[in-house]
């Protein structure tokens, strides 16, 4: 999925039809930064699409640095214009994990929200995940959200039947418009929460807990060994 312009202003309506407890969710992940980290702390968020996790964390905590990365240049346009009357240092770069220029340096926490579904591969989920970890200072804190299931199981498609009735009650979506957008969304890369907690390992994190689930999506706390 290409996040262009009209998908990147589009984002802020879709994410909370979506994903209903997505203001929740970011809530309970600067929750756990925020029990686990000191006044003054750097972030690597990778995904950091329109700013809203940046947004989130940085409230109350001006002495926090970012550097966000995002491949869709929409998406970072729109957070650099939500992003620049903060008073915290935080830097955007274009990219993915495997592709940007990251600052060589150890950051003190990381985060990737809705990001891991949209990588194809296993090995390239690795291989990202592996990536965020070199960044990591030992022990830091790690947040993981991600579409999570295993498609065609009876759990998940209960799932998918609450989400197309959600979207159905609350939105003016036909049936064949929903019915393209479930097609997209199971096109995605699922995975089980058993190999999700055995990919946060072989990456280098421990202590892997789920902390957040709602219909198709999981999040895991963690940090880095």
């Amino acid at each position: 999925m290409e996040f262009n312009s009209t998908l990147a202003n589009e984002y802020e309506k879709g994410i909370r039809r979506t994903l209903p407890s997505y203001d929740t969710m970011l809530r309970l992940t600067k929750t756990f930064y925020q029990s686990a980290l000191q006044e003054n702390a750097s972030f690597l968020v990778v995904g950091s699409g329109s700013g809203n996790e940046i947004l989130q964390l940085a409230e109350q905590r001006p002495q926090w640095s970012f550097v966000g990365i995002d491949p869709s240049e929409a998406m970072l346009e729109i957070a650099e214009n939500r992003l620049h009357s903060l008073p915290n240092e935080i830097s955007l770069l274009q990219g993915t994990m495997l592709t940007a220029s990251i600052p060589a340096t150890k950051f003190d926490a990381a985060s990737c929200i809705l990001v891991l579904h949209f990588i194809d591969t296993y090995e390239e989920k690795l291989a990202t995940l592996k990536g965020i970890a070199n960044h990591l200072k030992s022990g830091a804190p790690f947040v993981l959200v991600s579409k999570y299931g295993q498609l065609d199981s009876s759990e998940t498609e209960l799932q998918f039947d609450l989400w197309r009735a959600y979207w159905l009650q609350h939105t003016k979506l036909s049936t064949s418009e929903l019915a393209s957008m479930e097609q997209s969304i199971r096109s995605l890369s699922f995975m089980r929460e058993d190999d999700i907690v055995t990919l946060l390992q072989q990456a280098g994190f421990t202590q892997p807990s789920r902390f957040f689930a709602t219909t198709l999506f999981g999040g895991w706390i963690c940090y880095k060994e």
